[in-house]
């Protein structure tokens, strides 16, 4: 059989870059395969995707040697258009993908480029849309889907076309773990039944092998440094020695010193041969002791019977009420559109509750403007884009307190201060865009810092980032908690993040309360995580088959042992200039 696409001794450098982003390839692929691609940020893997569906070199320009192949084409003679018959791509961002007024217009837009006739183009459209299960909203606008249905349109807008591969570039990154799952379904449905040749892009690699894939490349420095089949890489250590990071299950079987086999089938969980592991894991569980800390005292928030609607007689939130105590680090969790958004809004004063209250420190903050409060609790975006205003660091850094007549001695005295908190002191002259990403993060946690707030709160710290810069940020973030006592609350779909960096997980399920524990328990009742969208954690399945009598405290263990020994962060440690 030929192969569908073949990378041979291919080099790509962008004209921008003085070094090349991808080395020597050689990767072959072939027709109905399902390939998963990881790596760190920056190691090449996109730019792998942007040279097959032709991006590159002609929306990225850059030069080239070695041979690429699709379908025996040349994408660089070929063109973007070209390329879009035979390789659809899903965006990270599926708002970038959107052109129509509504669903079908969306789905049929590459219909109309082609000039299909218009019954052959329904026809298509209710075809495709049936398949990836949006045939009831062909009437909706884009935006007012959810985050699992903007890429259920989004897949189909690129299917329409009939193309041959299918490219998804983080497709699970701003989804709930149960949407993501679904996602993955999906994907793997029209893998098999459309004989589709599939390439995956993902930093949750656990969550993309909730169904097989055939191959996973790993991509590191531009090089690939390995091919393997899940089997035989999971019982390596490559993703470790890459930085990225491994299912949970497998790595407390590592941690218990267990030598993993691809004989064991360590892919799925649920499928994995552990006999050989059982004896070993029960007696690492009886020796990795741990005490809980003690719980602080002293309430530094208070929701109380909180109600909130949008629309009269449609409430977003009812009911909801929680603490916070002063310096904990606390989760908020549940599915897209549950209302966790809505709820730090009110917090910040950008919303009006319809009925209940919050109190900072005892004191019903009600009166208190946006202003106000944003000098008590302060919020971080998801995207550092939503937030930077000035080109200079130095210049966004200061803005909350320029705008507040703080005299400038004071000003200049503060900003260097949290600058050295955030490792952005050497760049304190730079200009915004001269900075990375995880920098630009920091930038904005810095010009919310240097407001003195007590309450941090920040909407999905690390969506889309690897292993390297998630743990980066959340070191980052651990430490001003607990050198600064500053509480923090993350609303995140991340369920490793919610286990291993926080101590209590507050569960909203549509518009509901519907728990606030440990996260080791939330993600061990199957009750709450149905109910959220969330997803019940791998190591529940693992102490279930090794006959561990209580699965929660297993997971408690498990996270104590990772922040006890630092193996949960890896080797890379926490780089101040990221």
């Amino acid at each position: 059989m030929a192969p569908i696409i073949e990378f041979k001794d291919y080099t790509f450098k962008y004209r921008a870059q003085k070094e090349p982003t991808l080395r020597d390839i050689n990767l072959t692929i072939y027709p109905g395969e399902k390939v998963l691609i990881v790596g760190p940020s920056g190691s090449g893997k996109s730019t792998i995707a942007h040279c097959i569906n032709g991006l590159a070199p002609f929306s990225y320009a850059g030069e080239s040697s070695g041979t690429l192949r699709v379908k025996g084409e040349d994408p660089a003679k070929l063109g973007i258009f070209g390329m879009s018959k035979i390789a659809g791509t899903v965006l990270q961002d599926t708002n970038g993908q959107f052109i129509g007024l509504t669903v079908a217009e969306d789905i049929a837009f590459a219909l109309e480029n082609d000039r299909t006739p218009q019954d052959e183009m329904f026809d298509r459209v209710g075809q495709v849309a049936e398949v990836v299960e949006v045939a009831s909203l062909l009437d909706h606008a884009p935006w007012e889907l959810s985050g699992g249905q903007k890429q259920r349109v989004s897949m189909a807008g690129v299917m329409v076309d009939d193309v041959e591969i299918l490219l998804f570039d983080e497709p699970l990154a701003n989804l709930d773990p149960a949407t993501g799952k679904r996602a993955i379904d999906l994907i793997d449905k029209i893998s098999q039944n459309k004989k589709t040749t599939v390439i995956i892009i993902e930093h949750r690699l656990e969550d993309v092998l909730y169904r097989d894939v055939d191959r996973i490349v790993v991509v590191g420095d531009g090089r690939i440094v390995a091919d393997e089949k899940p089997d035989a890489l999971l019982a390596g250590d490559v993703l470790k020695e890459q930085g990225i990071r491994e299912p949970l299950y497998v790595t407390a079987l590592k941690h218990a010193g267990c030598k993993l086999t691809a004989e064991s089938l360590p892919q799925h969980i649920e499928t994995m041969r552990l006999e050989p592991y059982r004896e070993q894991m029960a007696r690492w569980f009886r020796e990795v002791s741990y005490e809980k800390a003690p719980k602080a005292q002293e309430c530094v928030l208070s929701v109380k019977d909180l109600y909130f609607s949008y629309v009269e007689g449609n409430p977003v939130l009812q009911h909801i009420h929680f603490e916070l105590q002063k310096g904990e680090m606390v989760s908020i969790v549940g599915k897209n559109g549950a209302g966790k958004s809505t709820l730090a809004g009110i917090i910040c004063g950008f919303l009006k509750p319809a009925r209940g209250s919050i109190l900072l420190n005892g004191q019903d903050i009600s009166g208190m403007s946006i202003r106000e409060r944003g000098e008590k609790i302060g919020l971080v975006m998801q995207s550092p884009g939503q937030m930077i205003s000035k080109p200079m660091i130095y210049e966004e850094v200061a803005l909350g307190l320029t705008v507040r007549g703080v005299p400038e001695a004071e000003v200049k005295e503060r900003v260097h201060r949290v600058l050295k908190i955030c490792g952005l002191y050497p760049f304190r002259n730079w200009p915004v865009s001269a900075l990375s990403y995880g920098q630009k993060k920091r930038v904005t946690i810095a010009s919310i810092l240097v407001m003195n707030p007590e309450i941090l709160i920040l909407d999905e710290p690390t969506a889309g980032q690897d292993y390297r810069h998630y743990t980066e940020i959340m070191e980052f973030l651990k430490e001003i908690n607990e050198k600064y006592g500053i509480t923090i609350l993350m609303i995140t779909h991340d369920m490793h993040l919610m286990l291993e960096y926080t101590d209590r997980a507050i569960v909203v399920s549509d518009g509901h309360l519907l728990a606030d524990d440990t996260p080791a328990k939330v993600l061990t009742d199957e009750v709450i995580a149905d109910k959220a969208y969330l997803k019940k954690t791998s190591l529940y399945d693992l102490a279930v088959k090794c006959a561990i009598g209580s699965p929660s405290e297993f997971v408690e263990r498990f996270i104590h042992f990772e922040r006890e020994t630092g193996e949960g962060r890896g080797s890379h440690g926490t780089d101040t200039d990221l």
